[in-house]
């Protein structure tokens, strides 16, 4: 399982004083692309190769909300959901007592230039590290 660590910015938070819901989708982004880094999927890489990775479906399940300065991590697994479909299962917790913020799924595809679904090689061969 991939963990980043972060901490929230005081501009990412609203007038309630706690991170605005919008800003949860910024930091489960980056932690995918974190994911692929390092397990050696370049995201620009695949995209000079003319396909696009893109994201089909978020369900978004809030749990606890973070406040400025909180540290936090995310947790990342990747998933074939089918042939052209894959899922991102992610998670935030607040780093100082665990407690669940926030669980996600993220479902994506590829999409080649030609506008029809295609799922890199380097990524296909990640899930099968994954599973």
């Amino acid at each position: 399982m991939f963990i980043l660590t972060m901490r929230v910015r005081d501009y990412e938070c609203d007038i309630q004083g706690v991170v605005n819901n919008s800003v949860y989708q910024n930091y489960l982004e980056h932690a995918r692309h974190e994911f692929l880094l390092a397990n050696n999927v370049n995201f620009a890489q695949i995209t000079a190769q003319g396909i696009n990775l893109v994201v089909t479906r978020a369900e978004l399940d809030y749990k606890a909300s973070l406040k400025p300065q909180d540290d936090f991590y995310i947790t990342v697994e990747c998933v074939r959901e089918s042939r052209l479909k894959f899922a991102f299962i992610q998670h935030i917790y607040r780093s100082v007592d665990d407690k669940l913020v926030m669980q996600a799924k993220v479902i994506g595809t590829g999409v080649n230039a030609k506008g029809r679904p295609e799922i890199p090689a380097a990524l296909s061969e990640l899930f099968s590290v994954q599973a």
